[in-house]
């Protein structure tokens, strides 16, 4: 039996009837007499050299200040709070806040154009707004009457005033200036919804994933047994905080172990960020595919990672070549894991365990996967089938938000056992390990964002010389797939890499900027099927089939 049967062996699933992150999390270890009071949980620097440390203590009293404040002002248990911050400590502590409160946070990326804001709000019936006083004229279109807080991120939250909040906006600093009272946080049953993450799906607008607050406390078994945390880890994740990804390794996962967090609010600069690692003592360092093909091209030679024992990455493939450059080059292991937003972490490779090239790593503690084919049957070793989560699963979802339909199309009964269906394609060894084997759908995996073609298409078709347009990925060496639009223009309009640039940032207008076709094709006519639906699958295959890395201007 190796190191993986025996934690799985060991592993008993514990599901607490009641569990509110901001106290049994955050306000435990602020009180644990076996942690160092001073030892930091927040490690927070920016571009401009600004740091600041935050202890436990700090952010259980920082968060009972927000969340008394936020109370006094209407917020109670159930309500919904966007909260749209940079990689600022006012994130964690709006956050932990809202979740203290039995509010439903709703984390979204900075990126975001006022479309988007205004989609998120109408679809959740979000009350109150938290975000930066450089993104409030995005939030024109609030619903009346809700809550508007403004963030000044040019300072560390509790470090100071900062700038005025700008006017019908409640200033984020002075809320933290308030007295909490003999504020009580709210009891919170595992089964209540406290997130909404919104994600790209294949066809429609975003879908918002609704965990509920048992989830919170299940990813701390990922961050257990994959990201292998302690109370003296230092963890350094550079998700963006509107990722689930950061909820799971920047917040909840480091956190419910007790792990110091580097939280850097700055650009990406391969130098820089080895230097961060250095630095700051990191010692489980997580990074999407992209960030490691770029760090592998540098000359590490001379350079000393004397705490770094492990990195992970998930999100997106990681070509064999890169994982074992970048193993070389720091004397330490690379871990991938597997997850969805719907799900989180499910599938993982340990430390201290054989890691084969390729592959996933094997089902996490206390998750039950299969492999099911196209014909419903459970699929064989090397055979391809989709993953399927077993339920009943405390990493699964409530459901997609206000969508029982969609919600229900993801579920599935075969011979008696319940499953959700990924949308994801596996394959098997005979030793349990699984190897990606593609979507079972149209989502675009770009350097880790999952990007629904149809709100590509969507934006493009609203141009006045666009007709038709398909949104597909392409195979790219740096970040794995990037969006490719096939274009047919209206008639007495022909295609240039002039009208490409047009079209590209008229994308980067129209919605988030990291959705914009990086790749452009002109076309006469697109593939369509016997009643007219478009056939992004041809342009896929053909796109993959070619290996083409051509694109008609520059990205």
């Amino acid at each position: 039996m190796d190191r993986y049967e025996r934690l799985r062996a060991q592993y008993r699933p514990t599901v607490p009837k009641t569990f509110n992150f901001g106290t049994d999390i955050v306000d435990a270890w602020a009180a644990d007499e076996q942690r160092n009071a001073a030892a930091p949980a927040l490690i927070w620097c920016n571009a401009a050299g600004a740091t600041h440390n935050y202890s436990f203590a700090d952010i259980a009293a920082l968060t009972d200040r927000l969340a008394a404040a936020l109370r006094r002002r209407g917020v109670r248990a159930g309500d919904r709070v966007m909260v749209m911050l940079p990689r600022i400590p006012a994130w964690q502590i709006s956050m932990v806040a809202i979740l203290k409160l039995g509010a439903i946070a709703i984390p979204c990326v900075t990126m975001l154009t006022p479309k988007d804001i205004a989609y998120r709000l109408a679809n959740s019936g979000a009350t109150t707004i938290v975000t930066t006083g450089l993104e409030v004229d995005k939030f024109a279109d609030a619903p009346d009457g809700a809550l508007r807080i403004a963030v000044d991120a040019t300072v560390a939250a509790g470090t100071g005033a900062g700038a005025p909040a700008p006017e019908g906006w409640l200033s984020f600093a002075e809320l933290l200036t308030e007295e909490p009272g003999a504020f009580r946080a709210a009891e919170v049953r595992a089964e209540d919804p406290a997130l909404i993450f919104y994600t790209s799906g294949s066809t429609g607008l975003p879908k918002g994933v609704t965990h509920a607050s048992r989830a919170l406390h299940a990813w701390s078994v990922s961050a257990e047994y994959w990201l292998d945390l302690g109370p003296d880890d230092v963890m350094f994740c550079t998700a963006d905080t509107g990722w689930s990804k950061a909820g799971t390794s920047i917040l909840f996962g480091p956190w419910g172990r007790g792990s110091a967090v580097l939280f850097y609010d700055g650009p990406f600069d391969a130098e820089y960020r080895v230097e961060l690692i250095a630095r700051h003592g990191v010692s489980v360092y997580c990074a999407a595919a992209t960030e490691l093909r770029r760090l592998v091209a540098l000359d590490l030679s001379g350079r000393q990672f004397p705490r770094l024992r492990i990195t992970v990455s998930a999100g997106e493939s990681l070509n064999p070549p890169v994982l074992a450059a970048w193993s070389a080059m720091t004397g330490r292991p690379v871990l991938e894991a597997y997850g969805l937003t719907e799900t989180l972490m499910l599938v993982a490779n340990y430390r201290d365990t054989e890691i084969r090239p390729g592959a996933m790593g094997r089902p996490l503690p206390g998750v039950a996967l299969d492999l099911i084919t196209g014909d419903g049957e459970i699929a064989a070793p090397g055979q391809t089938g989709q993953i399927a989560l077993r339920l009943p699963s405390p990493n699964m979802m409530l459901g997609y938000w206000q969508d029982e339909e969609r919600t229900a199309s993801t579920l599935r009964t075969i011979d008696g056992r319940d499953y959700f269906l990924t949308g994801d394609n596996a394959r098997a060894d005979t030793d349990g390990y699984l190897y990606y084997e593609g979507r079972a759908d149209d989502v675009i995996n770009s350097a880790g964002y999952r990007i629904g073609p149809q709100e590509v298409e969507n934006a493009l078709i609203e141009h006045p010389m666009v007709r038709e347009a398909a949104a597909v990925p392409s195979p790219d060496p740096e970040r794995g797939e990037v969006v490719k639009a096939f274009i047919v223009l209206h008639d007495g309009f022909e295609g240039s890499p002039a009208l490409a640039k047009e079209l590209q940032d008229f994308v980067k207008r129209m919605t988030a900027p990291y959705k914009y076709p990086r790749r452009i094709e002109f076309i006469d006519e697109l593939p369509k099927n016997a009643v007219g639906k478009i056939q992004r699958r041809d342009l896929r295959l053909r796109e993959f089939a070619s290996q083409s890395q051509q694109t008609n201007t520059p990205a």
